[in-house]
């Protein structure tokens, strides 16, 4: 290994890069067990309503609390850069900063909790019982909201310094708590849709108090209560820059998906439910890239902050090398074991054989869509934010002119050809932008 791709004496090695990518496949692995575990409990009362109200409660919540990620992927970009500059006061300072907005905007969750439930009913109204319990449900969740917050910024603090078995003991500690509390108060207690949610809320804010004590390396330099640092102006500027950036972003990449859906139910009910089975092959794909993504954001950030151009180029590189590989490998299994998995998920056989006339889009998503997760995550290690803004809008217009053309000739297979141009698209104007990011290295 040339010094080139050294950093502090460690070697950019396929072994550090599992060493950060697996615990963040097994940490995302764990999530979709969690929302099994909400709805078996609640099923077990026997009536339709909790199961709904606990969903559409829980997913009101989720995309608020999802406006924020940006906390998780800027935090990394940031702290990963100051980690590689050696600059030990700003990784505790960005760690306060972090806390303090997630602790405001928690707050602000918390005031506006009524206009934020009477907007998202209007947007998506329910029917008398489910609205009165999913009410119930999230006006004892958003009391955690402060908490879910700050786990972002906990976990991005925590994958920029590659300390990904940390972010796994998290993740499993919370929902651990979480499925133990479930059958507590709702089988033991007999709480109903009362004791889902504050199973939530005691698992958050426990999680939030793990996170503290598994970040506590910030606290132990009085770095981070230096408030002449903390809020530094220009520091402060820079900071909300890059998050904007990426909320915008995010906001965009939401919009696709959310478009997508909205245009599937124009194919009636049996492609609607095709096209969310195959969207859970997306989501298996999103999970397992998102290691190699996240390995990226680390030693980009660390490289650049360490200004190593090699050391760059040899992370992204190499973090590629492993994330294509495993879009190649579930491309693969897509291809051999698709139809059996649709059967698993579905047992009405008009979906089944809808669902399997799409299945070539999803063997194809890993390869066409893989470009794109690995270039965020390196884009976020650079906190090359404006570039991520500004591709994804290029991206989504052009996801919008695809639309147009191909849907109506089309139908449904316009639809899905359209959401794999925007992937493509992602991911070329991202990598024309790369040799921006080297030259902004150098230069830094």
């Amino acid at each position: 290994m040339s010094e080139a791709a050294q950093a502090g004496g460690v070697p950019v090695s396929h072994r550090r890069i599992l060493a950060v990518a697996a615990p963040i496949v097994l940490s995302n692995a764990t999530v979709p067990i969690l929302g099994l575990v909400d709805t078996g409990v609640v099923g077990q009362l026997g009536e339709a309503a909790p199961i709904g109200a606990v969903g559409i409660g829980a997913i009101i919540l989720t995309t608020v609390y999802w406006a924020f990620g940006f906390l998780r992927m800027g935090t990394t970009g940031l702290v990963g850069l100051a980690l590689g500059a050696g600059n030990s006061a700003e990784v505790s300072a960005l760690l306060t900063r972090a806390l303090m907005i997630a602790a405001v905007a928690g707050l602000g969750l918390i005031l506006l909790q009524p206009l934020i439930f009477a907007g998202a009913f209007r947007i998506s109204p329910a029917s008398p019982e489910v609205e009165g319990l999913a009410r119930r449900y999230m006006a004892i969740r958003v009391w955690s909201a402060p908490a879910a917050i700050a786990v972002y910024g906990l976990t991005g603090w925590l994958i920029a310094q590659e300390r990904t078995r940390s972010v796994l003991v998290l993740q499993i500690a919370m929902n651990g708590t979480n499925i133990v509390l479930d059958l507590l108060f709702v089988l033991g207690f007999g709480w109903g849709v009362e004791g889902v949610a504050s199973a939530t809320f005691l698992a958050e804010w426990s999680g939030a108090a793990l996170g503290l004590w598994l970040c506590r390396a910030a606290f132990a330099s009085p770095a981070w209560r230096d408030w002449a640092r903390v809020f530094d102006r220009e520091r402060l500027r820079h900071m909300a820059s890059v998050n904007t950036d990426i909320l915008i972003r995010s906001l965009l990449l939401q919009a696709v998906f959310v478009s997508f859906l909205f245009y599937g139910a124009d194919f009636g009910d049996v492609t609607l439910a095709a096209n969310q089975v195959l969207l859970q092959f997306l989501e298996v794909t999103a999970f397992a890239m998102d290691g190699f993504a996240f390995a990226a954001e680390a030693l980009v950030a660390q490289a650049i902050g360490a200004h190593r151009l090699g050391l760059l180029r040899i992370s992204a590189i190499r973090t590629s090398q492993w994330g294509m590989g495993c879009g190649v490998l579930l491309a693969v299994a897509f291809a051999l074991l698709g139809g059996a998995i649709i059967d698993t998920m579905t047992t009405a056989e008009t979906v089944r054989a809808e669902a399997r006339t799409y299945l070539p889009w999803m063997v194809a998503a890993p390869l066409l869509g893989g470009p794109a997760w690995m270039l965020d995550g390196i884009f976020i290690g650079a906190t090359r934010s404006r570039d991520m803004r500004n591709m994804m809008i290029v991206a989504t217009a052009i996801y919008a002119a695809t639309l147009a053309l191909l849907m109506p000739p089309f139908g449904n297979h316009g639809l899905w050809a359209a959401l794999m141009v925007c992937f493509v698209a992602r991911g070329a104007t991202l990598g024309a932008r790369y040799p921006a990011l080297e030259r902004a290295a150098v230069g830094a």
